[in-house]
């Protein structure tokens, strides 16, 4: 027994020390995107039942926090629950900026990028593309909505939330053409997030339909299906030369086990997406999925030069206590420095380009008393120069 703590000290000592090891090497490239999570958390915090003076001056700030501290990317929450914060032919206006589904105010996304690309600060369109409510409460989808037809069809489905089915070719129209009306504004990129099957039986008549005449098991229908709108996003995307990417959920057996997202698929050729951002939500200790593992898999999972790894950081776990990560659950409690640590860390990994921090509150407006999230992003400051 004696021997085996012995072996495990010694091996954990040598993970240390290489990666220690490798936060010394490769200096940041000027071309390094560093990126900030807006959400429509902030967005209802900052915007909401707000004139329209104050939503300009809050908007300013936001952008000027932002550069502050030499992040160069805003990731911004576009559409999140099949709706828009800019002028739409298809979506109602976003009851988390108006307060009231459908009822318009200023045109976010337009400002977003009038400021921040005056402040040299670059904005990628971040969209959920099946939700349309966080809540199973059918009376919230209102008239404006595209979802509001088919209440009561299969082609939305209601459980912990209501989402649209992704088998309905309706659904997956509806979805690119709202891409093809976002790529109408002069934004820097496209962001998918993980957000893609939310049940495995979603859509079983629709596949029976197919299966009678092209014989296929349910999960690689599934992976068809998600497939399929992901290519013709990043078709649309590439026509306009902007680029597109998705932040998978950082475990990837979730990808193929929850999620169908088929990401070994899409980091294998330039035809699905530009970027990839796995969601590496995890730390140095984390005891099974620490971070240095995880992100080297992620690395070594891209087979072509032509995309990019961005990494998505959890800022948002900064002085808190998780649970997920068994004996390291103190880890962000007794740590302040494990974001910049993770950073150095990337900067050595193949096909690295980039990392983006989960999200804006929790950089800039952490809980009172939250010493971590202060020391960390000074911490973090340090290497971003």
């Amino acid at each position: 027994m004696k021997k085996m703590i012995a072996i495990g000290l010694v091996l954990l000592c040598g993970i240390l020390f290489f990666s220690k090891a490798e936060e010394k090497k490769s200096p940041p490239s000027a071309e390094e995107m560093r990126g900030i999570f807006i959400s429509y958390i902030e967005l209802q915090k900052y915007l909401q039942a707000k004139s329209e003076m104050e939503m300009k001056q809050n908007i300013q700030k936001m952008i000027y926090n932002v550069k502050s501290i030499k992040a160069n990317t805003i990731i911004l929450h576009t559409r999140m629950m099949s709706d828009a914060i800019y002028e739409s032919r298809l979506f109602p206006f976003s009851a988390y900026i108006s307060g009231e589904e459908g009822k318009k105010t200023l045109d976010v996304l337009s400002y977003f990028l009038e400021e921040a690309h005056r402040n040299k600060v670059k904005v990628m369109a971040w969209i959920n593309p099946y939700r349309i409510r966080g809540t199973e409460d059918l009376s919230t989808i209102t008239q404006y909505s595209p979802a509001y037809p088919y209440i009561g069809t299969d082609t939305i489905y209601v459980h912990n939330g209501i989402y649209w089915n992704p088998s309905k070719k309706v659904v997956e129209d509806l979805i690119v053409e709202g891409v093809k009306e976002v790529l109408e504004y002069p934004i820097d990129g496209v962001l998918m997030d993980d957000y893609f099957y939310p049940s495995s039986d979603i859509d079983l008549q629709d596949y029976q339909e197919y299966q009678e005449k092209n014989p296929i098991s349910l999960e690689d229908y599934h992976f068809m299906i998600v497939n399929r709108l992901v290519k013709r996003i990043h078709e649309e995307c590439q026509k306009k030369k902007i680029d597109f990417g998705i932040s998978p959920d950082g475990n990837i057996e979730n990808n193929y086990q929850k999620h169908f997202a088929d990401i070994y698929l899409w980091t294998s050729n330039k035809d699905y997406i530009d970027f990839i951002m796995p969601q590496i939500y995890y730390g140095f200790y984390n005891s099974t999925k620490a971070y240095y593992k995880v992100s080297k898999e992620w690395s070594n999972i891209i087979q072509t030069p032509d995309i990019k790894l961005y990494i998505a950081l959890a800022f948002y776990k900064v002085g808190q206590e998780d649970s997920y990560a068994k004996e390291g659950k103190l880890e962000w409690i007794t740590n302040n420095d494990i974001i910049m640590r993770e950073v150095l860390l990337s900067r050595n990994l193949r096909q690295y380009h980039g990392f983006s921090l989960y999200r804006y509150d929790s950089v800039f407006a952490p809980p009172e008393g939250s010493n971590n999230a202060i020391e960390e992003l000074e911490n973090l400051k340090k290497i971003v120069k």
